[in-house]
Parts: structure tokens; sequence; C-alpha cells
């Protein structure tokens, strides 16, 4: 696995994939066996993986405990990206969640406790909270950066208007967005935006919850289907999507999901891979290995496609080119 620099806001070498920690625990009642879990975290690093995102409320906290097993005795070989806003209760009370200092506050120290180290690489909310003002998130993220509890930090699941403003009054390395074939709108503001602000932009979900793998069609269960089997279906343009996939993986001797991941790797961003075993990890690194044509690739787009909406198509027709 390939390094490249994170952003243009940090001098920092990320691996080209990111492991998306969500998985690793069962505390939810969905997640990777335990025994699974070093496996997972050891086949990442051995890949040449550096940089592992996780939360404080995934899996109620067990994601940042099994990453801080992982981490001991190596913390400097990786990059730690964690999150807070809703923290990692299960009913957590109005002053305990949110983007709000006292949260914040309270969140680091909970999060830096079960990673077992002092500082946090990459820090972010998790999500806009629609309450806290912007100026009260900005100055708390850079106090923690003046602390020395965290190096970085960045915004994920926040419109890109908040974002901007944000990014305009600190310095911000990251942003965290969803973005894969099936789900590109960030494309019209979130992605422009970041590119704006050289911000290294992480891709959440790049094969959609498992659905740009195929595997629903085939009626396997997963991250879509639980705690609703048969609730599985497809409109007209998951179904061309898919399709396509299909067409291009029998081609090129790959799998849909490869084909998905392979394409999002063409997108100057940093996708993250979840994985609740070995083997769905050691299948998504093969993408690293696969060379879509520029046809393909076009081909890809073109299914995949959204309207950027106004003003862009407006400005797309009246703006002079040189």
């Amino acid at each position: 696995m390939k390094n490249k620099l994170f952003g243009k806001n940090t001098g920092l070498p990320a691996s080209e994939l990111i492991l998306g920690a969500a998985n690793l625990g069962s505390r939810r009642g969905y997640g990777a066996v335990a025994d699974d879990i070093p496996k997972i975290l050891t086949a990442f690093a051995d890949a040449g993986g550096n940089m592992i995102d996780v939360s404080d409320q995934y899996q109620l906290g067990e994601a940042e405990e099994n990453v801080g097993k992982f981490i001991k005795g190596q913390r400097d070989n990786f990059i730690i990206c964690s999150k807070y806003t809703r923290s990692s209760e299960t009913a957590p009370l109005p002053a305990n969640q949110g983007n709000h200092r006292k949260a914040m506050r309270q969140a680091v120290e909970t999060s830096l406790k079960r990673l077992k180290t002092d500082y946090i690489d990459i820090y972010m909310p998790h999500y806009d909270d629609g309450l806290t003002p912007l100026d009260e998130i900005s100055r708390g993220l850079e106090d923690l950066v003046k602390s020395g509890k965290v190096l970085y930090t960045g915004l994920a699941n926040f419109p890109a208007w908040k974002a901007s403003a944000i990014a305009a009054n600190i310095t911000l390395a990251a942003l965290q967005i969803e973005h894969n074939l099936t789900q590109r709108t960030a494309e019209r503001e979130l992605i422009p935006m970041a590119d704006h602000f050289g911000l290294g932009t992480m891709l959440y979900s790049p094969l959609a919850g498992g659905l740009l793998t195929g595997k629903y069609r085939a009626g396997a269960s997963g991250r879509l289907t639980h705690g609703s089997p048969g609730s599985y279906a497809e409109n007209d343009t998951v179904k061309a999507i898919l399709d396509t996939l299909g067409t291009i993986a029998s081609a090129v001797q790959s799998t849909p999901g490869q084909v998905a991941l392979a394409w999002t790797l063409t997108r100057n961003a940093f996708p993250i891979i979840g994985a609740r075993t070995t083997s769905h990890l050691l299948d998504a690194l093969k993408a690293l290995d696969l060379s879509l044509s520029t046809d393909q690739l076009e081909q890809l787009d073109c299914v995949s496609a959204v309207s950027l909406g106004y003003p862009h198509d407006l400005l797309k027709k009246v703006q002079t080119t040189y």
C-alpha cells in the first residue's frame, strides 16, 4: 500500500486506504468476533496501512479500546483519527453529548484513556449537532491542539457552508464525508470546498454498506439488512450501477466490490474501508492492484452521475473559460 500526503495543510504521509473501526467490537450486537479483531488490524498493518478511523460512539467505546490494545508498544507507527459528538453512552444526557466544549473535553479525555495514548492524531466532531455555535467548535478544537492532546483537527458530516466558515477561522486538516457510486452528492459543494481549503478528504462507506459488492442481490445479509431481513430493493439507478460493475468485474477478472473501490481510489481522497472479518479486508485490499481503463472509469462516472443543480448547472453555461 502506498502512502500519500494527507491534504495540503499537513506533511503527514497517510496510507491510501484507511481502516474503519466501526465493526471492531460487538457491544451494539453486530460486529467482529473478538478473536478476529487483532487479526484484522494486523492484516491492515502488514499491507502497509497506517491510518485507522474510529469514534467514541463505535461499539459504545469498545472499538477505541480494541484499537488501543493493538497500537500499544507501536503507537507512533499509526495515525489515529477519532470523533466525538454523541458519546460512548447508550442514552447520553444532554450535557454529555453534542459539539459544545463540555462534551468535547469529556470525549477527548475518555478517548485518550480507551486508546491508551496521550495524543490523537486527527480529532473531529462526528456530525453537526445543529446547536453549538461554530466559533465555540473552532476555539475548542484549537485549544485541544494547543494542549498537545490533538495534533490535527477536522469535521465529519457538516454542511459545506458551516465547514467553510470553520476552515476560514482555523487551520483544519481533514474532512470526512460519505461518498461512493450511489452517493455522489458531496461533489456539489463539499468536495470542491475541501479542495479549496486543502483538506485531506476521508470517504466513508465506499461500498455503500456492502451494496456495491452485489451481495444483497444474492440474498446475503449485512449492514443494510441487519435487523430488517428481506428489506433489500433496487431502484433503477442502483440496478444500472450494479449491472455496470458486474460487467466490468467480469472483464478485469475481479469482483464488483473491488471495482467500486478501485473507482473510489481514483478520486484524490482516502477511502475508509470497514471490515468485520479478515477475509473482508483482504478482499478489499485487492482493489489496490486493480487498474481500470479510462473507458471503464467513464462508464462508472456516467452511470452514477448526479446533477450538480443550481447554481452549478447555470454557471457551467454562462461562465467563460480561457
